[in-house]
């Protein structure tokens, strides 16, 4: 279970600086939030490995508890992206887009749009003129739900193997460790 959370976390890792480095990703802040997400991961991986090599309780029951820990809020974050109505989806696309230029930026040059919910040429940072362009909300709104409903699902699949692993980490921490004298106790 450990050498999957380590193949994840190199993936995270591995993701991250790809989309930087092809520019598919132009915030920093999402790029280094994910690559520490990576990492941590990797660690909590590297600790769960280390004490089912050695089979140390110590490691173990600290790997069971972060591993806990990330279940709880996995599960909760997915649930939450399956719950969304389509007016909260709206609501926190708003919020977002009010929020940042450097969004604005993106967005409209991503998707060739212009304005959240109406074109205003004043506004339009790429000089789209407005019989020729729709408004952002619009080409965003197609998405959000299938792809809400889509990580929603991911994340409630890795949260459940994530259940698992505190489970089987569980019961070979209470396993008596075979390289032990037979008389000794766990």
């Amino acid at each position: 279970m450990a050498a999957g959370s380590l193949l994840v976390s190199v993936l995270l890792v591995g993701v991250a600086c790809w989309g930087k480095l092809f520019s598919l990703v132009s915030s920093v802040r999402v790029v280094v939030a994910v690559i520490g997400v990576g990492c941590f991961l990797f660690l909590v991986a590297f600790m769960g490995l280390c004490g089912a090599l050695k089979h140390n309780q110590i490691l173990l029951f600290f790997y069971m508890i972060v591993l806990f820990v990330v279940f709880v809020m996995q599960f909760s974050v997915s649930c939450a992206c399956l719950s969304l109505n389509k007016e909260q989806q709206d609501r926190l696309l708003e919020a977002g887009w009010n929020r940042s230029e450097a969004t604005h930026r993106d967005v409209e040059r991503t998707l060739n749009c212009c304005g959240f919910t109406h074109v205003d040429n004043a506004t339009c940072l790429f000089g789209h003129s407005a019989p020729s362009c729709q408004p952002c909300a619009d080409k965003i709104t197609r998405y959000t739900g299938d792809i809400l409903r889509f990580t929603g699902g991911i994340g409630l699949f890795f949260s459940f193997t994530e259940i698992l692993g505190v489970w089987l980490a569980h019961r070979y921490r209470n396993l008596k460790n075979p390289r032990k004298p037979p008389g000794a106790f766990l």
